[in-house]
């Protein structure tokens, strides 16, 4: 998962400990989040638009089943959708808690120049999900860069 830590960093969700993944306005991300993501999946944090952009730790899914992103519904909010209803919801979100800051961010060009993730969705030209798939042996690699 996503997001520039000047918007909401891996610390601001240690102190939160749990938070909505709110203002999602993307199917495909939106699809990812409603139908493969279950409570205890890990995540990893990504800290987009960053100096260097890396990896900073790990969440995982807190919630049973997706929820309706309220920002939809909130007229006041940037991501207010007005054709979106409570009867039927067009943007899904889950509860992510906290787990774990890395004690070494994994930069993105490292990621990048490891041929055993040159297949990661992360590092794929034009890939800009907020919410990406991670494969379980891409998973275990990104772990085992960390020592």
């Amino acid at each position: 998962m996503k997001s520039e830590p000047d918007c909401f960093s891996i610390d601001t969700l240690k102190k939160e400990g749990t938070t909505i993944w709110d203002g999602v306005r993307n199917y495909q991300a939106r699809n990812i989040m409603r139908d493969e993501m279950k409570q205890g999946d890990q995540v990893l944090f990504y800290h987009s638009n960053a100096k260097p952009p890396h990896i900073a730790g790990l969440a995982v899914i807190a919630s049973k089943e997706p929820i309706p992103d309220p920002t939809q519904f909130d007229p006041k909010s940037e991501y207010f959708d007005g054709k979106s209803n409570k009867d039927n919801p067009r943007w899904m979100t889950v509860k992510v808690k906290f787990k774990k800051k890395f004690k070494e961010i994994i930069p993105l060009e490292q990621v990048k120049s490891n041929p055993k993730l040159k297949d990661m969705m992360l590092v794929q030209r034009g890939s800009r999900l907020s919410v990406q798939p991670v494969k379980a042996k891409e998973w275990e690699e990104i772990l085992a860069m960390l020592g």
